[in-house]
Formats: structure tokens, sequence, C-alpha cells
């Protein structure tokens, strides 16, 4: 059982008041709040071992190189990978498009051959693939929806064959909030073709439940820090070592070489390969510090919590007439995320006029407009849920919607 109350006096973000009303934030499939602790940790690399990491050989190089490479082992238990199977990046986008330039741009392919990725797509695993797709003169395939609001399965076993190279989809959608079977998918792609690559985007999904990407037998998953209490500008790729070790480095410089010869050069083990240049030290720190939050809360009670919040949500805005939320019903498909729509008013008003009171929500195409064509929908306002939010966060939106209602009708 999550105590959301206590919880909260973790963020210091919640001590703020703004026009004398505190913050309600329900925008955390956009970048989650960041505890004391992430913030604190970040600070020691600040102030007790500001130093680049390996090369310094001096206590607080050390200190600080220690510091990054056991955030990199705590992510990797945290998703049950290797160790030195999780790359750094900056983002989940930097993540799938280090794939995209990197494993799929060298790889083998003929004009029959295809890449697969699904219209439930943030823009970040959808976008790398089309044009990839487009400069390599491959085709690129997309799979559909059911009419709950989950992938169709029907549509993956017709579009992925054995000239499919790549299937690129999502553990959970940043609009629907849909959950798919990754596991299951996974073992049917690799059933139909079991050289085709089969890359999973984590955001949404690594912060808000237990992953294993063992038990999923994809190839890769991409995650970002700021999705999981930890900082912006820090995220990951883990991927299997073997693929590793046969790609190419995705930027070249400083740290990912062995040795640098007048005529040659040669690259570091992975994942330093992959890591070029100084990177976000501190970064690695915040993040190390976010993993070690979320583990001690268990990501099967965050999971729990967040169900069922979603579930009270889902039951209280269903009782505002006008009110249309999208995606699946089903709590076992669906994660803490609410897209939704009121009939007459346009999303920007709606989130407008729940801003007179700190409500933050998110409004738009949620960087999937794709999803939002296909549904035929234009922009819609989301609410999304983490384990500072309780009912009284779903309370205050219910009744900021029923002022929205009552101001345009």
């Amino acid at each position: 059982m999550i105590n959301v109350q206590k919880i909260k006096k973790d963020f210091p973000l919640f001590t703020r008041k703004i026009h004398g009303k505190p913050i309600i934030y329900l925008d955390s499939s956009a970048t989650a709040l960041k505890p004391q602790a992430v913030i604190d940790a970040m600070n020691v690399y600040y102030t007790r071992c500001t130093a680049n990491v390996f090369r310094g050989i001096y206590t607080i190089s050390e200190e600080a190189t220690k510091g990054y490479e056991e955030a990199r082992t705590l992510m990797a238990r945290f998703i049950n990978g290797r160790t030195e199977e999780i790359v750094f990046t900056r983002n989940t986008s930097e993540s799938l498009n280090l794939i995209a330039y990197t494993w799929l741009h060298y790889h083998p392919y003929s004009k029959k051959s295809t890449v697969v990725s699904t219209i439930l797509e943030h823009h970040s695993n959808f976008v790398p693939w089309q044009q990839k797709a487009k400069e390599l003169g491959i085709g690129f395939r997309i799979v559909k929806l059911t009419p709950e609001g989950t992938l169709n399965i029907n549509d993956i076993e017709k579009l992925v064959d054995k000239e499919t190279v790549l299937f690129a989809f999502t553990a959970v959608s940043n609009v629907l909030g849909t959950i798919t079977p990754v596991k299951k998918i996974t073992a049917m792609v690799k059933r139909i073709n079991p050289h085709c690559l089969v890359v999973v985007d984590g955001a949404q999904a690594v912060p808000h439940m237990p992953v294993d990407v063992v038990d999923w037998r994809a190839d890769a998953v991409a995650f970002s820090s700021h999705k999981m209490l930890g900082p912006s500008g820090m995220g990951g790729l883990w991927m299997r070592k073997e693929l590793l070790e046969e790609m190419k480095p995705f930027l070249y410089g400083g740290d990912m070489i062995k040795e640098v010869h007048e005529r040659e050069t040669i690259f570091n083990d992975v994942p330093h390969k992959f890591e070029a240049g100084t990177p976000f030290i501190e970064g690695a720190f915040g993040l190390g510090a976010a993993v070690n939050y979320l583990g001690k809360i268990g990501m099967k009670n965050v999971r729990e919590h967040e169900k069922a919040l979603t579930m009270y949500a889902m039951e209280k805005m269903s009782s505002l007439d006008g009110i249309t939320i999208y995606g699946p019903k089903d709590m076992e498909s669906k994660a803490g995320v609410l897209a939704f729509r009121v009939r007459g008013v346009h999303p920007h008003d709606v989130a407008q006029l729940l801003d007179r009171d700190n409500i933050c929500v998110r409004v738009g195409f949620h960087c999937a407009m794709p999803l939002h064509e296909y549904l035929g929908i234009g922009p819609t306002v989301r609410a999304s849920f983490n384990i500072y939010n309780g009912k009284d966060d779903v309370d205050a939106l219910v009744e900021g919607l029923k002022k929205v209602k009552k101001m345009f009708t």
C-alpha cells in the first residue's frame, strides 16, 4: 500500500503554492517530479566530486567514476539486464535513433525488406523508422488497433514476414495508456522471423510497472530518466550484448576509443563504445537515486496504486456528461494515462481553465499525431498519474471539469 501523503513530502515542488493554492500535478507522462533524494544525489556530484570520469587518477575523479558506473549497475538490476548491456543516452529518442543509425542503417536489406511499427507509437518510435525506411528504400508498415484500443494481433501476423528486419512497438501508450503484451508479441514476431530485431519503447513502462527484459525476450528496450523521477537529459538503451558488439559506434570522439593512431582507431568495449565525450555524470547520480527510490517502494506496489487510481478516475469522469475517454476500459490493459475530450470545448480551453486551480494537465497530440489522425479526433487533454497522486487529485480534476462544463454551457 502506498502512502501518498507521506510520499508527497519527498517532493519539494509540492511545498510551492501559486496564488495561495497547491499544485496538482497530473502530467507525469510528460515528465515526472523529482524527489529530494534525486536532487541531493546530483548535489553530491556538484559539491563533493566534480571531476571527469574514467581518466583521473585522483580521489574525486575515482568517486565520480564509481557513482556513474554504480548507476549503470542499478539500472541494469532494475530491469533485470546485465550492466554491460546498459548504454547511457540523453533520452528514449536518442536510444531509438542509436538503433536506427547503427543497426538498421548497416543491416543487410533488399528491396523486399520491411520495417514494422504501430499506430500507438510516440513519434520517437515512429519517425526514425519511417524516415530510415524512406532513406533505405524499404517498406514501412503500421500495425493498427482493435476497437477497444489495443494492438491488433492479427495485423502483426499479416504485416511481419520473413522480409521484416525490424519490429518496433511501445510497451505502454503515452496517449491511450494501452499496455501491450510485450512477451506475447515478441514471441509472435520471433516465431514468424527469428532474425527480425524487436525494439521496445519502454519510456512509459519502466517507471510504472515491473519490467524484466529477460522475460520480455526483446532485443532492445529504450527508456528515459526523467519519466522515472530522475533528471532530464539522461536516458538509456538496454540491448543484448552480442548485438551491441556487432554495431558501429553512433558518435565518434573521446571515451569511446581504446587506441587512436594516424590511420586506425580501436573502439572501446560496450557499452562505452556508444558513449562518446564527457557524459552527463550528475545525471547518472540522479538516475541511480531514482532507481533506489522506486526500488524501495516496489514496482508491483507502484503498478497496483496507479491501477486503482486510474479505475477511480475513470469512474468519476465517466459520471460527467459530455466527457469522452479514449483507450482500453480493462484495467489489466490500462496504465495511469487518461486522454479525453470535453464535448463542445477545445482542449486548450479545458487546460487553461484547469490551470486556474493549478491543475497541471497536458494538451495537444502528445507526440502521437498519427494515432490521433487514426482515431479521427483532434488534440486531446491528458491526465497522467504517479506515486504522488491520490484520490484527492482526481476529485480536484473532476471538480475542475465541472467548472469547465458550467462555463461553456
